[in-house]
């Protein structure tokens, strides 16, 4: 399952269609669950709905806090059409560490990635049948001043775990022509460290036929082992690359900003992606 609070929610048309003014007033935590049942929760949400302390982001009905020294996210959802219904539960992320290391993605630092926590624990309690486990985890951040396909034609990102820890790559190609190319290796202790980057590798096409690459040992054929979330501009699944010698299976995204900036596509997402301006907090007068 993948977990993402918004403020400014970036793929909202609604945020788009506003001028992008007034990130507070476009909130979102998003959820999403894969597998047998697996469900779309992106519901956008008004300033009303967005209360943030120095721990604690809460929009609408959900909320994420830190509580010692772990990630407590608290979700009460409703699914998107077609498959519509209300998610409830908790997830706990609880790091192994937490990194210091901060990539700016472009040269004026108007975009910046920041992995809180590459390697982490996840226990999961949503009331559903068979929808309660532990796992692997992961926890990290994008920070941006502009919107993404005004500096960014495409871009792809992955994590896959490795005997020591995780290890991830950012490529991504800029609308002046320059390219983004970093990879890190990253301990169960937090220590970071560049890698020597394995070729980038082409993969096969998402349903949407999204265009995917990889880094991979020269030689090896990645390829998708499980497909987690497919739109006309964007996909994410589970995908096997061999790095150093040895197979692993991470979360790989590819994003085609080129597809998301045609005004074509905003209706579409609307349909995912619904608007609720108001909302009141129980402990609200």
């Amino acid at each position: 399952m993948s977990v993402i609070g918004f403020i400014g929610s970036v793929f909202s048309p609604w945020y788009r269609w506003s001028g992008r003014k007034k990130p507070q007033n476009h909130v979102c935590i998003n959820v999403a669950t894969y597998g047998p049942g697996g469900r779309f929760t992106m519901t956008d949400r008004g300033t009303s709905a967005l209360r943030q302390t120095a721990s604690r982001l809460e929009v609408g009905p959900s909320m994420m806090r830190w509580e010692d020294g772990q990630l407590i996210i608290d979700i009460d959802e409703v699914s998107s059409p077609p498959l519509i219904n209300r998610i409830r539960g908790q997830i706990r992320v609880i790091p192994s560490a937490i990194t210091d290391v901060q990539l700016s993605l472009d040269a004026a630092g108007s975009h910046v990635w920041r992995p809180f926590s590459p390697v982490a624990d996840i226990e999961v309690e949503i009331d559903r049948p068979g929808w309660q486990w532990t796992g692997h985890g992961y926890f990290d951040a994008n920070f941006g001043t502009r919107a993404l396909e005004q500096d960014f034609t495409y871009w792809t990102w992955g994590r896959y775990p490795t005997p020591d820890g995780a290890t991830c790559f950012y490529d991504a190609e800029r609308m002046d022509g320059t390219t983004l190319a970093a990879g890190f290796a990253f301990d169960a202790y937090g220590r970071a460290r560049k890698v020597d980057l394995p070729p980038k590798t082409r993969m096969k096409r998402s349903l949407w036929a999204v265009a995917r690459e990889t880094r991979a040992d020269d030689g090896y054929q990645p390829h998708q082992v499980k497909n987690m979330l497919d739109a006309p501009f964007y996909s994410r699944s589970a995908v096997r690359t061999k790095l150093d010698g040895v197979e692993t299976v991470g979360v790989h995204e590819a994003l085609d900003l080129r597809r998301f900036r045609s005004p074509l596509l905003k209706p579409m997402l609307a349909v995912r992606v619904p608007r609720r301006r108001g909302w009141t907090f129980p402990d609200r007068p």
